[in-house]
């Protein structure tokens, strides 16, 4: 646990008071500098045995027991060390001077207690407690690596809930840790009563980018230059794939995350990157539109030229080059995006992050009581055998994933179906929906005009 000082008019008063947090373990004690408080007033608060809970979602925190406010050697903590010099500074202090201090403390004690409050209060929204310890979270607010952590666990949080509403099903939620550094949260909803397989992942990774990792940015036109063969970098993202049951709900995929490269010199290169993109069985131009405009609204509010851009990027992107055919319908993809400031990229960022659940929910809950046959549901089969070709072929996430040492291959894995099928030389008859859907992914159309 850590210590908060009582200060005042700058001047430190030599007392300190154990300050421990509801719902939090020891991970997430406030740090002397997040919070300021009067000199006058003592804040001790008392832990209990309780875990996050969302929806019809529960993770379960670590704490065993509650643990009552005492100091390091097991006694209570007491206001009495330095009381003497608190009475004495007061006394000594003019009407005026004593109004001046009582301003001041009262300013930055709600400041500080804002920013505490902000990430502890999101915190307890999440599925799990953050990968990166919470007082680190709260010392350095105001860096990327922060935002986007506590951005990616905010939209994983909020997808889970809005799928669990749907489902009635309960997410298995799965902490992890990486053995070089950082770790993740995957949140897995299996065989349930609408979706087969719902994924929805959090990793916050660093370490040494491995050679082959390298290369592969490398081959992307990125100039990487290593110190002994060695590149330190942190990666962070919010992977999901969702594969319903029924065949007429599509699967829905997006990944946002972000990436710091430090090179040789100290100097340090960021990026991020992402998109969110549909994979219907069946052709349904209502959702395809509603999709595609709902996507196109978010990257509206940053710049119209994002979106028609990033719509043709994902139609490349999301290419199966061995069968001629893209994997779906399409959406948003981008990759290496780095201007024009890194706030206005997160902003873009956390934009398409928040579109995820308006842009696909309403779909599902049209046709969730939608009937369909044996031979509905064997097209659904084939249609994820592609799915599968892709992601394991194509896809740069999966290989980046598997080109990482120590990396979590049933987290990298999740976006496979449960089930998938392929059947040698089959064509759809001309005329049917299955040719209908085939021409699209053949094809691709501009859906939001």
């Amino acid at each position: 646990m850590s210590f908060l000082r009582f200060a005042g008019v700058g001047r430190t008063v030599p007392s300190k008071v154990k300050f421990l947090l509801p719902h939090f373990s020891s991970r997430c004690a406030i740090s002397n500098s997040d919070l300021l408080s009067s000199p006058l007033k003592t804040l001790v608060l008392q832990s209990s045995n309780t875990g996050f809970k969302l929806s019809n979602v529960r993770y379960k925190s670590n704490i065993t027991g509650d643990r009552s406010a005492t100091g390091s050697n097991g006694k209570k903590v007491r206001l009495v060390a330095g009381a003497a010099l608190v009475a004495g500074l007061v006394a000594g202090l003019s009407h005026f001077q004593r109004a001046e201090m009582k301003s001041t403390v009262a300013i930055h004690s709600e400041t500080g207690k804002k920013d505490a409050d902000d990430i502890l209060e999101k915190c307890k929204r999440f599925m799990s407690e953050p990968v990166t310890d919470v007082q680190v979270l709260q010392k350095n607010k105001e860096e990327m690596r922060t935002k986007m952590e506590m951005m990616i666990l905010q939209t994983q949080a909020e997808f889970c809930k809005a799928l669990a509403e749907v489902d009635g099903g309960t997410f298995q939620v799965d902490r992890w840790d990486r053995k070089e550094g950082g770790g993740g949260i995957s949140c897995v909803l299996q065989d349930s009563n609408i979706f087969e397989k719902a994924g929805v992942n959090v990793s916050v990774v660093f370490g040494h980018l491995p050679e082959e990792a390298a290369q592969q940015m490398r081959s992307r036109g990125k100039s990487l230059k290593s110190k002994d063969g060695k590149l330190p970098f942190c990666a962070m993202g919010v992977s999901s794939v969702i594969h319903p049951k029924n065949p007429h709900i599509p699967t829905i995929h997006f990944n946002y995350r972000y990436f710091e490269i430090e090179e040789a010199d100290g100097s340090k290169l960021w990026w991020f990157g992402g998109g969110t993109d549909l994979t219907p069985t069946y052709l349904n131009k209502e959702d395809a539109v509603h999709f595609h405009k709902t996507l196109k609204e978010a990257c509206d509010k940053h710049d119209r030229k994002l979106y028609p851009k990033f719509k043709k990027w994902c139609d490349n992107y999301f290419f199966i080059k061995h069968r001629g055919e893209r994997r779906g319908v399409g959406g948003i993809f981008f990759d290496d995006l780095d201007s024009p400031t890194k706030e206005d990229v997160f902003d873009f960022v956390r934009s398409c992050a928040k579109a995820v659940v308006p842009c696909y929910i309403p779909i599902v809950k049209k046709h969730l009581n939608d009937s369909f046959t044996s031979e509905e549901k064997q097209w659904q089969q084939l249609r994820r055998g592609r799915y599968v070709e892709f992601n394991l072929v194509y896809d740069r996430g999966t290989k980046f994933g598997l080109a990482t040492p120590e990396s979590r291959i049933e987290s990298i894995l999740m976006s496979l179906p449960l089930t998938a099928r392929w059947e040698y030389m089959h064509e759809p008859p001309k005329g049917t929906k299955e040719a209908e859907m085939l021409q699209v992914l053949r094809n691709p159309k501009d859906w939001a005009q």
